[in-house]
C-alpha cells in the first residue's frame, strides 16, 4: 500500500519504507522523561538462553581460543573496551610468543629495493588513530554477539610505509601477512593469516599498523607488537603479529584467509584472484544488549538498551519491531545523536507490551538507502520472554 503526504499543496505518493524513513527524519532528538524504577533485567537470547561465558578463553587454545566481550555491561561512560575484556579470536602463536630480538617486517615483491625493516626504526611515524570498532566476521548469536569490541589505537598509516618502500609501476596491491599457528589441527580455522588490499584504495581504506591499544603496547593475544587495523572492516582482515609486507600485481591469488572468510565477508564467491574481492566492510548494524524491567506511573515498562555500529556515516535514527514480520516497525531517534561511526553508540527504547509471551526483536536503519545487509537478513535479531505486563 502506498502512503500519502501533502507537499507544497499537492499529494505525493510514498512507498511504506520511504514513508517510515521520512517520519523518522521528522522526529526531533529529545529524551523522554526519567525511566521508572529498575526492578530487574530480562535475558536476551536467540532460540535458547546461553550460560554466562564472558571473559573466559574457555573454548580452546591457539586457533580455537575465543574470548567474548559482554556487551550488556556497556554504559554511556564505558564505551571503550578494556584490553583484558576485548574479544579474542585466536591467541598468540608460538612463533610470535617466542620471538627474540628486534621485531622485523620482511618487505618483498614488486619493490625497487626489497628489505627487512626493523619495527623500531619507523615507530616514530606512529600517531593517535582514535577509537575503532573491530568485529569478527563470524560474530553470531551463539556467542551473544560478543566477538566485537572497541579500542583506541595508535599506529602507522599503511600509506606512509608503502611510500617509503617505492613500489614498481607494476604493483597494484599490497599483501600483509602475520604469524599463525603452523601445524595446529583445528576444526574451526585454516592456518594462514594474510590479506590483500588494492593500492589505489589504500588511503580511502585507512589501514594502519597498530602498535598501541588503549594507551599501552598491543597485548600478546591482540597482535603484539604490531597488528594491522582496517577501520570499518571485519576482524579477519586485521592481521595480527605482522611480519611480512609484499607488493603484488593484478594476478595475485586470493590468500587462504580471504577464501576461508569469503562467505562471512559477503563475497559473491570464494574468488581465485584477490582483485575480485569486495571490501570486507561492516555495514550499519544494530542490536539490543539488555532489557530492563522498570516500574513507573504507567505500570511495568521494558527499556531496551542497544548499540548501533558500522557503515560509513553516522546514523541517528532506527526503527524497531517486536514480534513477527507481520508487525510494523516503529521509528525512533538516538539521543544524544552519535558523533562518529567508527565505534558503537548506545540507543534506548521503552516498550509496553500488550500481553505476555516471547517476542522477536528486529531493528533496521530508518533511512532505507543506508546499506544494512545483516539487519535486513535479521542476522542480529534477538528475543525476549515477557512474563508480566
Amino acid at each position: 500500500m502506498l502512503g500519502m503526504l501533502a507537499a507544497t499543496g499537492a499529494a505525493t505518493l510514498w512507498e511504506p519504507d520511504a514513508l517510515l524513513a521520512r517520519m523518522a527524519a521528522d522526529v526531533p532528538c529529545a529524551k523522554g522523561g526519567a525511566a521508572g524504577q529498575l526492578v530487574g533485567t530480562l535475558p536476551l537470547f536467540r532460540n535458547r538462553i546461553l550460560p554466562p561465558h564472558f571473559g573466559l578463553k574457555y573454548d580452546g587454545t591457539g586457533l580455537d581460543a575465543r574470548l567474548d566481550t559482554d556487551l550488556s555491561l556497556l554504559e554511556p561512560n564505558k564505551l571503550i573496551t578494556p584490553n583484558e575484556l576485548a574479544y579474542i579470536r585466536t591467541e598468540i602463536p608460538p612463533a610470535a610468543a617466542n620471538h627474540q630480538g628486534p621485531w622485523t617486517l620482511e618487505t618483498s615483491g614488486m619493490l625497487a629495493a626489497p628489505a627487512v625493516l626493523r619495527l623500531d626504526d619507523f615507530t616514530n611515524l606512529s600517531k593517535s588513530m582514535g577509537p575503532h570498532l573491530f568485529e569478527c566476521s563470524g560474530n553470531g548469536s551463539n556467542r551473544d554477539f560478543g566477538l566485537m569490541s572497541v579500542a583506541e589505537w595508535d599506529g602507522i598509516p599503511l600509506t606512509e610505509l608503502v611510500a617509503r618502500l617505492t613500489p614498481t609501476k607494476d604493483a597494484t596491491a599490497i599483501l600483509v601477512s602475520g604469524y599463525d599457528h603452523v601445524g595446529q589441527i583445528s576444526q574451526r580455522s585454516i592456518v594462514g593469516a594474510s590479506w590483500v588490499f588494492p593500492l589505489a584504495d589504500l588511503e580511502k581504506i585507512g589501514a594502519f599498523l597498530a602498535i598501541r591499544m588503549n594507551g599501552v603496547p598491543v597485548p600478546p593475544d591482540h597482535g603484539k607488537p604490531v597488528r594491522l587495523a582496517v577501520p570499518g572492516w571485519y576482524g579477519c582482515s586485521w592481521i595480527k603479529w605482522v611480519n611480512e609486507i609484499r607488493l603484488v600485481g593484478p594476478d595475485e591469488p586470493a590468500t587462504s584467509q580471504m577464501v576461508e572468510f569469503a562467505a562471512r565477508t559477503h563475497q559473491s564467491a570464494p574468488h581465485k584472484y584477490a582483485r575480485d574481492y569486495a571490501p570486507a566492510d561492516i555495514q550499519t548494524a544494530a542490536t539490543p544488549i539488555r532489557c530492563e524491567k522498570r516500574k513507573g506511573p504507567n505500570g511495568l515498562e521494558y527499556r531496551f538498551v542497544g548499540i548501533v555500529w558500522g557503515g560509513t556515516k553516522v546514523v541517528d535514527r532506527l526503527q524497531i519491531r517486536f514480534g513477527g514480520t507481520d508487525q510494523p516497525f516503529t521509528p525512533f531517534t538516538i539521543c544524544p545523536a552519535p558523533k562518529t561511526h567508527t565505534m558503537w553508540q548506545l540507543w534506548d527504547f521503552t516498550w509496553k507490551p500488550s500481553q505476555p509471551g516471547p517476542y522477536d526483536i528486529a531493528l533496521e536503519v530508518a533511512d532505507q538507502s543506508v546499506p544494512q545487509r545483516r539487519l535486513k537478513s535479521l542476522y542480529y535479531m534477538r528475543q525476549v520472554r515477557i512474563e508480566e505486563v
